[in-house]
Order: structure tokens, then C-alpha cells, then sequence
């Protein structure tokens, strides 16, 4: 069985009987439910802090949530728009009830997973860019630095002002290493490029992408990298229509500004959220941060490249790719003014 409830729905849902929740959810026309095989019991949830439509994040965890139903014949649920208010009370909830696995679905998660774990021993938490780790928790990690390095390369070789840019929702240590990867990148090729960055400190907020795009553009910068959700689409519309260019991620972005993309970060969260809980399923989770990078080609990628990136370009990119595969380049943790980051070593 499968269960979607908005943040809203879900409170009442926890707060009513069973019996009555499942009168409730058969009513309402917006929620879904479907009917899968038992697994014996295995149940896993998830708590997405946007929606599942958003064609980036959130829609990345609820498909591999649904990967999950379909590949181990789990129960599965999922609540969206869990604000920060909430995420104790949901997570907890899904303990309480019974599920094996919980995932939060954000690093904004980290400290909700760090409260709510010690007291439901039973139940295993996860969560993706999540940098914590205990006997019931782990996190799941996409090695953003790598594809955004990758991106920075090319970003550098396409610029003509020599100003690039990152926008993001919040600041974490997943979107700090984006960002430092970007910068990177870059500097590999212009050591003296200027790169920008703007957290608008909303992941959906469609008007504060767009004024956070025009804003950077107007101080030159020509190539911008973002990583929002359903505020994604307005970036790479709005750089598009300034003509400038942009990356996609998390998904393959080209065809929703083919003018400006010039090729994406793509991270396939469904298939490592099926991964760890496989290793939930058998008992093989443990409780560290699982790490996947370029190595798992499947998973952390390019996309399609932009028909303005010339053979040359997107070459270098991809030969650096191997590079990071093979272990030629290696990026490792370092101190750079002060502050604990990561560094290029070949």
C-alpha cells in the first residue's frame, strides 16, 4: 500500500484512528492510494520538505520511494511540504506506526533525525544530503562537488565575463560543496573567473529565484548554476530570456530552455534511496553517510549537453569525468581560510 499526504493532511491523518484515517484518505480526492504485494512487513516513509510534482527534489524522492514499493514490495508513504515546524512530529509519527525505514528527504532534516532517532531504536532513519550518522541513523549523499566541477569547467569555457554564479534554497554543507565544486571547476580553467552566489532561503519561492537570476545578471554574471525545485523552471526561463546561459539539476533540464542549458547535474535519487533500502530490507544499513559519486555513472551524471557547447568543451568535461573516476583528480578535505573544505589534489 501506498499513502501521499500533503503536510497538512498528514497531522490529521496521525491524529485520527486508523479506522477513521482510512475513511479520510478514501474521500479525499487529491490524496492516492494503491494496493501492493506484502513484503512481510517491511514498511518505508518519507518526508518531503516541497512537492512531488516539482520535476527536481522532491518528485527525485518520491519516485525512488515508489522504486522501492516496486522493486521489494514495500509499504510505503510519503508527506509533502513538511515545514521545519513539523518535521519532529512527522518523523515521529511514522515511527510510532510502525515503519521500518523513515527518510527525510533534505540536509534541513539533520537535527529533526538527531532528536527523534534515540527514541524509536527499532526504526532506521535516513537522511539524503544529510551529513549525521548513529546506531539508527545514516545519510545518504550525492557527491554534488563532483558533477558541479564538471559544470565549472564548462561554465568557464563558455563565459565571456568571466562571472559565473550559483543560486540555491538554503545554505547547508550539500550546497556549500555544489558551490565549491563550481568554483573549482571553474578556476581550473580561469584561475581568475569571479563567482557569485545568492540563497534565496526557499527551494519553491518562484518569484525569489527569478529576482535572485535578474539581480545577478545585472552585475555581469553570464553563466548561472542553480539548485532549487519547482523554482528551477524560472531560472533557466529567465536566463534564456536575458541570454545567458545555465545548468540544469538533479534532472535532465535541456528541453525546458534548450537556448540556455548547457547541460545538467543529474542525480538519480530514486535509485539510491532503492539502494540503501535494499541494505534496510537485509539488514545491512548501517549507521555512516553513504557517499556515491561519478563512479556510479547510473546514479550521479551529465545530461544532454546544450548544441552551444562546442566538441571540444563538452571533451574536457567528460575526460575530466574519468579523471575523477580513475582517481587522477581527488578531492579532499582541507582547511582554505579558516574554514574546514574540500581540495583539488591530482
Amino acid at each position: 500500500m501506498t499513502v501521499n499526504l500533503s503536510r497538512r493532511k498528514f497531522l490529521l491523518y496521525s491524529s485520527a484512528s486508523f479506522s477513521t484515517s482510512l475513511l479520510l484518505i478514501a474521500c479525499n480526492k487529491s490524496q492516492t492510494q494503491s494496493a501492493t504485494e506484502s513484503s512481510g512487513g517491511f514498511k518505508v516513509a518519507i518526508a518531503l520538505p516541497g512537492t512531488i510534482t516539482d520535476k527536481a527534489w522532491n518528485q527525485s524522492g518520491y519516485e525512488g520511494v515508489q522504486l522501492v514499493k516496486q522493486k521489494l514490495g514495500a509499504e510505503t508513504t510519503s508527506v509533502e511540504q513538511v515545514a521545519q515546524a513539523d518535521q519532529t512530529e512527522t518523523l515521529s509519527d511514522f515511527a510510532r506506526r510502525g515503519y521500518n525505514l523513515v527518510i527525510a528527504h533534505g540536509g534541513q532534516f539533520d537535527a529533526a533525525i538527531q532528536q527523534v532517532a534515540p527514541q524509536f531504536p527499532k526504526t532506521f532513519f535516513v537522511g539524503v544530503n544529510g551529513a549525521v550518522s548513529g546506531y539508527n541513523i545514516a545519510s545518504l549523499r550525492i557527491d554534488h562537488l563532483q558533477a558541479s566541477y564538471l559544470c565549472g569547467i564548462v561554465g568557464a569555457s563558455i563565459t565571456k565575463s568571466n562571472h559565473l554564479a550559483y543560486i540555491a534554497g538554503e545554505k547547508f554543507e550539500a550546497t556549500q560543496q555544489e558551490l565549491r565544486g563550481l568554483e573549482l571547476g571553474a578556476k581550473s580553467v580561469k584561475p581568475d573567473i569571479k563567482i557569485s552566489s545568492i540563497f534565496t532561503g526557499d527551494w519553491n519561492d518562484v518569484s525569489k529565484a527569478k529576482e535572485a537570476t535578474l539581480a545577478l545578471i545585472s552585475t555581469g554574471v553570464d553563466v548561472v548554476y542553480q539548485w532549487l525545485d519547482n523554482a528551477s523552471p524560472v531560472v533557466l526561463q529567465t536566463a534564456s530570456d536575458q541570454g545567458v546561459y545555465a545548468f540544469g539539476n538533479t534532472n535532465d533540464q535541456l528541453e525546458i530552455a534548450p537556448k540556455a542549458v548547457l547541460t545538467s547535474a543529474i542525480k538519480r535519487l530514486d535509485l539510491a534511496i532503492a539502494y540503501l533500502a535494499e541494505l534496510a530490507k537485509q539488514n545491512q544499513l548501517k549507521g555512516q553517510i553513504y557517499t556515491i559519486g561519478l563512479e556510479k555513472p547510473d546514479i550521479l551524471n551529465l545530461g544532454k549537453f546544450g548544441t552551444m557547447v562546442t566538441e571540444q568543451i563538452k571533451q574536457k568535461a567528460l575526460n575530466t569525468r574519468q579523471e575523477i573516476i580513475s582517481q587522477k583528480i581527488v578531492f579532499e578535505n582541507c582547511q582554505e581560510g579558516g574554514q574546514a573544505t574540500r581540495c583539488l589534489r591530482r
